[in-house]
């Protein structure tokens, strides 16, 4: 396929960007490879705009580049395409990102407008272009990617984890659990704990029977504890499973007990394989109370506790948090059942206790 003066000219322009990119790379790689990637990405369709030229031109371009560039990956046809989708994805958004620095907030701006340039601070630049190939490949609203650019982060995700959390559809659970955090907690601890909090969790790394008691569904949980920890997010230290508290010289125990780095606070979750009922909420005020008092310490914020059920009716949760004055949330949890043709393989309690039976 042959080009006439105008494609040789942008060859020679693309090569020397390219270099340029390369040797600031060195102290910034990232930064650098995402800028250049959005550059080129623009480029293209600037000249496909400009020139009517079709995908062969991608085809066309990529071998150049690699035969220019024999050591560096990144110019593959599927690569070129990918930069491409990139810059027509963000080109048209304003979306601004606010940080809070001591009691004042600066903007961020995703791109500068107009022109189109990607500045060196925009959150574009701050995950691996992998990390920006699957999230083009996965999500349709842009500020459906930001939001998981922002959670990746946030928590130093891998590409794998990403994927993970996209698949369970992190940003349709996040933030949606029942609570009563606005009224029992002060700002902005009461918008990070909503924020911390999901409806549902996501236990899919556990397969179990459709009728699984409390203390196994717990068992289970704290034999796969890493990716529990992951499921519940960041922040969240393990405490103790069964912990015990005494209380008028009667110990009770708590399912799970937490302590959260980043609100600096202690978490109880109670498990309930079935569904909410209010006198949940009842109990788990009596162990937020003893929590606080035998545990919190003075620079400690109050208390919050979880309760995981099974399933929950809306109005239940909301009449039994209304007068609460202990921050409590209510959510509740998935996991992957038995198929229907191991259940039926697998003995009954009846038949393993007769089968003891007849061994003793």
């Amino acid at each position: 396929m042959q080009f006439d003066e105008t494609y040789k000219n942008w060859l020679i322009f693309l090569k020397d960007r390219i270099r340029s990119a390369q040797l600031k790379a060195a102290t910034s790689v990232n930064k650098e490879m995402i800028m250049l990637y959005w550059d080129i990405g623009k480029s293209i369709i600037e000249k496909q705009k400009e020139h009517k030229w079709g995908s062969k031109i991608v085809d066309n371009l990529s071998k150049d580049l690699k035969n220019e560039f024999q050591h560096t990956n990144g110019f593959s046809r599927t690569n070129l395409f990918a930069m491409r989708k990139f810059y027509l994805f963000y080109k048209d958004y304003s979306f601004e990102i606010v940080h809070q620095i001591g009691e004042q907030s600066a903007k961020t701006p995703l791109v500068h407008q107009p022109g189109g340039q990607l500045p060196p601070h925009s959150i574009l630049c701050k995950i691996p272009w992998r990390h920006h190939v699957l999230i083009l490949s996965n999500i349709q609203s842009c500020n459906d990617a930001i939001f998981y650019m922002e959670q990746t982060i946030r928590n130093n995700w891998s590409r794998n984890v990403l994927e993970l959390q996209i698949d369970s559809k992190l940003i349709e659970r996040s933030g949606k659990a029942l609570n009563n955090f606005e009224l029992t907690l002060p700002k902005p601890m009461s918008d990070l704990a909503n924020e911390t909090l999901k409806d549902p969790y996501t236990f899919d790394f556990l397969t179990l029977e459709s009728n699984v008691q409390e203390i196994e569904l717990e068992k289970q949980l704290i034999d796969n504890i890493t990716k529990f920890l992951l499921e519940l997010g960041k922040g969240f230290a393990f405490v103790g499973r069964q912990y015990p508290l005494v209380v008028g010289n009667k110990e009770r125990k708590i399912d799970l007990l937490f302590y959260h780095t980043k609100m600096h606070c202690y978490v109880v979750i109670d498990l309930k394989t079935g569904d909410f009922e209010p006198e949940h909420a009842g109990k788990m005020n009596f162990y937020l109370s003893a929590v606080d008092d035998m545990l919190k310490s003075n620079v400690d914020n109050p208390t919050i506790g979880v309760i995981l059920c099974k399933s929950k009716n809306k109005f239940d949760v909301e009449y039994s948090l209304q007068d609460m004055n202990k921050p409590l949330g209510v959510s509740e949890f998935t996991f992957k059942e038995l198929p229907e043709s191991i259940k039926s393989n697998m003995p009954t309690v009846s038949e393993l206790e007769n089968e003891l039976k007849k061994l003793l």
